[in-house]
């Protein structure tokens, strides 16, 4: 396989796990702000806080890497 090749395999496996990741990143604060609109702080509600910002970092490091291998591409 091209090295061109395999770094688009790359990219488009990032951009799917980036689809999942905001996907999971919209349910997840749905359902946070549910919980909260209904005053039902729990366990929950700080467990849904936490997975929320650490989905948020795992976001950025997946845009950072998609915009890494976008310059390997051009680099080619």
């Amino acid at each position: 396989m091209a090295k061109i090749d395999e770094v688009k395999e790359i990219l488009n496996s990032l951009r799917i796990g980036l689809s999942i990741v905001v996907g999971l990143l919209v349910v997840i604060v749905g359902s946070t702000i549910r919980l909260e609109q209904s005053g039902d702080i729990n366990i929950y509600f700080y467990l849904g806080l936490l997975v929320s910002l650490v989905l948020l970092v795992v976001f950025l490091q997946i845009i950072r890497k998609i915009k890494q291998f976008t310059q390997k591409i051009k680099d080619l």
